[in-house]
């Protein structure tokens, strides 16, 4: 197995399995659309805003690496555009229920 290949194989394992400790914190708070259900600030939450879309994006490119094809990359195409308009709804609808703490919490997390 080429290295590339490997390293493809360790992301996409590393990232999936990241994206399902993020989901399994979100817990209750976890909604398809944007919803002030509660603030998650620990665990990944207390270093990432949106733990979940990054590790989706980083287990396609794992997996693009893996198959050596850019074929599985189309749906960021897709994918990183919409989550950037979920990120800003999520934003506007936390802010609105949380205020200050969602504005103390944005400052101390990165994207």
């Amino acid at each position: 197995m080429k290295p590339t290949a490997l390293l493809g194989v360790f992301v996409a394992l590393v990232s999936f399995t990241l994206l399902m400790v993020a989901r399994v914190q979100l817990g209750k708070s976890f909604a398809v659309t944007p919803q002030a259900k509660g603030l998650v600030t620990a665990g990944l939450y207390s270093r990432l805003r949106h733990p979940m879309y990054m590790f989706v994006d980083l287990t396609l490119m794992g997996v693009a690496l893996a198959v050596g094809s850019w074929y599985p990359l189309v749906p960021l195409a897709i994918l990183v555009p919409l989550q950037i308009m979920n990120a800003g709804r999520e934003s506007r609808v936390l802010a609105e229920k949380f205020g200050a703490k969602y504005t103390a919490y944005r400052q101390t997390t990165w994207f």
